[in-house]
């Protein structure tokens, strides 16, 4: 679908709401060529903003438009936030009665709703009038607001928890012992690449040494500290006690909000290992089955069963941790709402603290690349979604913080769900953005947050490990910079 602005520069804007609404679309700037096009204005007129719209598509064509006032003396950022959301909504009306249904997300775009309910709560709206803005104004679905509004007041929780001048710490191995048919993330398969995990290991724990001269320079202390990848497990136990030990001499763990070690696939699960996380006092787990189904699993790529996830489960009670988050995906290929429900309905027997419900999600680099597709399965996974949400809620779980991405299965979410009190205070640091995530390793996306301003500064490590091993001089500089710049 091309498109077309005029008398405004919020060309993403433009594209980001194409996107969302018609996913499976090519969306580029461009003239009309007689198939999918959108025309997108603004006309200003002192304090007063006036979007139109107008969209064909598959034969038919709608228009939309919006109209604004800002206050006297409102500042250039109101002003930008008017108009973007403005020119949304104005796609957003012009495009939904050309569509089989509106989506469940309205025209709420971008990947961090709940971001979006705690600013409406910080500019004076209560609870109540900012869900209720998500209803009225952006046509979230009830059931999404709710989520959105769980989500945001588990942020302020955690917000108020954060220390001062507190960071929370990622470190991230990109090794896997396959790859999954449906991963998208920075990962490789150990079978091909293990002549790179010693060198990358030790890389890792040189990075985490030097950074950690800059984190104490910067007057910085660890709130939380979150070892995730690929799969952390996939290095052997030997590895995971030096890069342990190196991190415990590089950085003050000693106020620690929580420690979490994604030990994720069960066939890198062993005692021996368990019982080193435990010995550096790493207090939650994730073992992540996808499914319980052995069907899906084996179709997935994934190579292990059902079972043995169960037994991963009570090896890691058995080596003493008491916070065990454990994830599914809806939507993979070969799986059923019903074979859905039994996934969830097993988990919820095991009673582990977290539980996150993923979208399948297809993006560039994954095996599955049919998009199209994938959002077509809107009603099964919407019964999916609806059925964990049904079955999580009944259990006393609570919604305590979700994302959106691109190209997810009917484009829908993924919601991290907790026990009364056992919420992960990295996920939420890191996915609202409260505090400076300084993260180690390939792939990595340190973000140095400015929590007055609210003002973000990034610099992301290189993304695979060889690129990894040849830039450590590069990163180091790019830490400096971040941290003390």
């Amino acid at each position: 679908m091309n498109y077309r602005i005029e008398g405004h520069p919020h060309r993403h804007a433009v594209e980001e709401m194409l996107l969302h609404l018609f996913p499976s679309e090519t969306v580029a700037a461009g003239e009309d060529r007689g198939e999918g096009f959108c025309e997108s204005r603004l006309a200003v007129q002192g304090n007063a903003f006036t979007t139109f719209a107008a969209i064909r598509f598959d034969g038919q064509r709608c228009e939309g438009d919006r109209f604004a006032e800002l206050p006297d003396g409102a500042d250039a950022l109101a002003r930008k936030r008017l108009e973007n959301e403005l020119v949304k909504l104005a796609i957003y009306d012009a495009a939904v009665p050309l569509l089989p249904e509106p989506p469940v997300w309205g025209a709420l775009t971008g990947v961090r709703p709940a971001k979006l309910a705690r600013g409406l709560m910080e500019r004076g709206r209560s609870d109540e009038e900012a869900e209720r803005w998500l209803r009225e104004h952006f046509y979230v679905s009830p059931e999404r607001a709710a989520l959105t509004m769980a989500a945001a007041k588990t942020a302020q929780k955690i917000d108020r928890k954060c220390s001062k001048n507190g960071i929370s710490l990622y470190v991230g191995i990109p090794f896997c012992p396959t790859r999954c048919a449906y991963c998208s993330f920075i990962s490789a398969a150990v079978e091909k690449n293990a002549a790179l995990v010693e060198p990358y290991t030790q890389a890792l724990c040189s990075e985490a040494e030097t950074v950690g001269v800059l984190v104490r320079e910067s007057g910085l202390t660890v709130d939380s500290l979150y070892i995730g990848g690929g799969t952390p497990t996939t290095l052997t136990s030997s590895q995971l006690d030096r890069l342990l030990s190196t991190l415990e001499r590089a950085f003050d763990l000693s106020g620690l909000f929580d420690h979490t070690v994604e030990a994720g696939r069960p066939d890198t699960i062993t005692p021996e290992k368990l019982a080193v996380l435990r010995s550096h006092g790493v207090t939650r787990v994730s073992i992540n089955p996808q499914s319980m189904e052995d069907d899906v699993l084996r179709l997935a790529g994934r190579r292990h069963t059902a079972r043995d996830v169960l037994e991963s489960y009570e090896q890691a009670r058995a080596a003493g941790f008491e916070a065990i988050n454990m994830d599914v995906i809806a939507g993979l290929a070969g799986d059923t709402p019903e074979g859905f429900a039994r996934t969830i309905d097993t988990l919820l027997g095991l009673r582990p603290e977290n539980l996150t419900v993923h979208t399948l999600a297809v993006k560039r680099g994954a095996e599955l690349r049919d998009i199209a597709a994938n959002l077509a399965q809107r009603e099964k996974v919407g019964y999916m979604l609806d059925r964990a949400r049904d079955a999580l809620t009944a259990d006393k779980y609570s919604a305590y913080y979700l994302y959106r991405q691109k190209f997810s299965a009917g484009g829908f979410e993924n919601v991290g769900w907790s026990q009364p009190g056992m919420e992960n205070f990295y996920n939420v640091s890191m996915m609202e953005e409260l505090q400076t995530i300084l993260s180690l390793g390939a792939g990595g996306v340190s973000k140095r947050v400015d929590r007055a301003t609210g003002k973000i500064k990034r610099f992301t490590n290189p993304k695979y490990p060889a690129e990894y091993l040849e830039a450590q001089q590069r990163i180091i500089s790019g830490k400096r910079s971040l941290l003390l710049e």
